[in-house]
């Protein structure tokens, strides 16, 4: 199988996520500035939710992706309130003709005086063990 990671975060919680599934897939986590190149059977998009939806960032990324080079998208995400951004991210690969996967894996983020330490070691520790049933 082949791998990508790209994230985009302000805070540092996505790129954690994104870090922690990287090491188990033994894949180099970027961002979502480094454009995909090569043909992956996963593609792991890791993201957070700003003001109630994704980054614009994350919606240009998706807009370049190409149906020919990625099998399916895997969601990572990371928020302080909502529960993820999977439905969001689905709609715009959906409509680029790419497969979206069922599974997802979502934590709790920190962002100003809300959950301090998160993403936490448990939280990464489960973004690994999620990785794994990709192996």
């Amino acid at each position: 199988m082949k791998y990508a990671i790209r994230y985009y975060t302000k805070t540092g919680n996505a790129k954690k996520v994104a870090e922690a599934v990287g090491k188990v897939l033994n894949t180099e986590a970027l961002p979502v500035t480094a454009p995909l190149n090569e043909k992956v059977d996963y593609l792991f998009l890791a993201s957070s939710v700003y003001g109630a939806g994704i980054d614009e960032e994350v919606k240009k990324f998706i807009s370049n992706l190409k149906k020919e080079q990625v099998g399916k998208v895997v969601n990572l995400s990371t928020a302080a309130l909502l529960p993820s951004t999977y439905k969001q991210v689905k709609k715009l690969v959906k409509a680029k003709g790419i497969v979206m996967d069922e599974r997802e894996f979502h934590c709790r983020g920190k962002f100003q005086m809300m959950h301090k330490d998160r993403p936490n070691a448990k939280d990464l520790i489960e973004a690994e063990t999620f990785a794994k049933n990709f192996l």
